[in-house]
């Protein structure tokens, strides 16, 4: 439809008023430009085999019931056949003239001259959509208009008009052209006759009609009413923007013709209509305001639907066109390709300089790694001297505290001691005084002193037990006596925490000889799970409160 619409625009006048192009579509669309339609039908066109799939499935169902159906049905298959058709119409030529050609037979064999005058329109269409109009006229002139109801003679009507029409382009002829569009507008009177007034195929064929007339503002006043205020169809709203927009191309103004024609394309693959002429009248227009990129994209997809539909007539409108663009596709990507060397050019030397500016903030970052290793070293052990310091500190505290008030308790008995002394010597006691003397028990003394010094340092190291049975099986550890807080093994050893690691200090401060602690030290650590160079590393792990 949309090539007799292109075709009978050729010798309308060329003096019309600009119609703004916003008054036409919807409101959703009129806030949208070239750009972004363009995007829409590229992404339309990425689904393309979507839709077609959706039309496969429906054409293969209806071949299932074909198949299912009764062989002595007849009236089911000519409704079968019928429906295939239709899907394939404007789909795939050869499968539409089958089903044509298979409608024929079936009205033959149920012998109803009704359903035979109904297949012979439906192969015109079929015949015109190729361009044969001898034979279309062939196929319509045998159709028994009286046989047929009121919508078959709406339809043979507007085929008819549609087929006078276009032979009237195809002649170009001052004296046969008239005559062809004269005949054509009685078919059109005769078909919208039959219309509804408010129906899309009554104002669209009055807009036809005006159109041919001359009477543009008449047309674009019914194409405009299709768009703006009526529900079409994907194949309606097609044929409709596609229409205008050949009106728009005469009046130079070509944006709005190529929105409609985006919309009316964006239509067409939705519908998987491929006997169209949106596509490939969008490809011309872009290609002539030089956007090679989307008319070749165009243009292709425009020949894949010619190609798929398999109408000759339109593989060469098609293959007329798609040469051009693509030769101006190759010069465009041949200089894009210059460009791209010459940028590839910048490109590799900006990357030599990135490269070596990478190379040398690369050993300067490695320099500051080093240095920040260096400093979070130094950080580390210094935040380990600050927490050794403040151990140390505490442990001095403590024991500072404990040893004056030891002290304290040492000179208090010395002072009741001498005082008691004084008085037995004034009074001549000597005896009194040996006695006194005797009373002294220094392993007692001494006891209370390792249990003094006990509790100062499970005051400061309480876990001290625990970390210590840690490093030993379970065979192995201490296991102290009730109300014992340490034993000698641990005293040793609580000295080493304290830092005192040498063997005849620690000697000296038990009151036992060097070889019993040198012993106690190598049996100690004989028996831990611990290495005996790592044991006394492990003792000064563990943590002070």
């Amino acid at each position: 439809m949309t090539l007799v619409i292109n075709n009978c625009l050729i010798n309308m006048k060329r003096s019309l008023l600009v119609i703004p192009f916003l008054l036409l579509i919807c409101t959703c669309v009129l806030a949208q430009g070239n750009d972004s339609l363009l995007t829409r039908l590229n992404s339309v066109l990425d689904k393309k085999k979507e839709y077609d799939t959706g039309k496969l499935n429906r054409i293969e169902k209806l071949k299932k019931d074909l198949a299912n159906s009764e062989n002595h049905d007849l009236t089911q298959k000519y409704n079968i056949y019928l429906s295939l058709y239709n899907e394939y119409k404007s789909f795939n030529y050869d499968e539409a003239f089958n089903y044509a050609q298979k409608l024929q037979q079936t009205g033959r064999l149920l012998n109803d001259p009704v359903k035979i005058a109904y297949s012979r329109i439906k192969l015109g269409f079929i015949l015109l959509s190729s361009g044969m109009f001898k034979e279309t006229f062939d196929s319509l002139k045998t159709v028994n208009v009286v046989l047929l109801d009121k919508e078959a003679r709406k339809e043979y009507y507007l085929l008819t008009a549609r087929t006078y029409y276009d032979l009237a382009d195809f002649d170009k002829d001052n004296y046969y052209t008239p005559i062809y569009n004269s005949r054509a507008e009685k078919y059109i009177d005769s078909a919208t006759a039959l219309c509804e007034t408010k129906s899309f195929e009554y104002i669209y064929y009055k807009g036809l009609k005006y159109l041919k007339r001359g009477s543009i503002d008449k047309a674009v006043a019914n194409l405009k009413m299709l768009i703006s205020k009526y529900r079409l169809t994907d194949h309606q709203f097609a044929v409709t923007a596609s229409t205008l927009s050949d009106i728009y191309i005469r009046n130079n103004n070509p944006d709005a013709a190529i929105d409609l024609l985006i919309l009316a394309a964006i239509a067409d693959v939705k519908s998987s209509t491929k006997e169209a002429a949106a596509m490939t009248n969008l490809a011309q227009l872009l290609h002539q305001q030089g956007d090679v990129k989307n008319a070749y994209v165009f243009i292709k997809a425009a020949m894949d639907d010619a190609v798929y539909y398999g109408a000759r007539q339109r593989k060469i409108q098609v293959s007329a066109i798609l040469p051009i663009i693509a030769g101006e596709r190759i010069s465009y990507v041949e200089q894009q390709r210059k460009v791209l060397f010459l940028y590839a050019l910048l490109l590799t030397v900006l990357a030599i300089i990135v490269v070596v500016f990478a190379v040398i903030i690369y050993k300067q970052l490695q320099k500051l790694k080093l240095a920040d290793k260096v400093i979070l070293e130094a950080n580390h052990n210094l935040q380990e001297s600050i927490i050794k310091l403040n151990e140390a500190n505490r442990i001095k505290e403590e024991y500072i505290g404990y040893f004056f008030n030891l002290i304290a308790e040492y000179i208090n008995k010395l002072d009741k001691f001498k005082r008691s002394v004084d008085n037995k010597l004034t009074t001549k006691r000597f005896e009194d005084i040996r006695v006194l003397v005797n009373n002294i028990n220094l392993t007692k003394e001494r006891e209370e002193l390792f249990i003094n010094f006990d509790k100062a340092f499970l005051k400061i190291f309480p876990n001290f037990v625990v970390g210590y049975n840690a490093l030993f099986s379970k065979e192995n550890q201490v296991k102290l006596l009730p109300n014992q807080l340490l034993n000698t093994d641990l005293r040793i050893f609580a000295l080493v925490r304290l830092g005192i690691t040498d063997t005849e200090k620690i000697a000296h401060i038990l009151e036992y000889s060097v070889n019993t602690i040198y012993n106690y030290r190598a049996r100690i650590k004989g028996k831990s799970n611990i290495l005996n160079d790592e044991f006394e590393h492990q003792i000064m792990t563990i943590k002070a409160v």
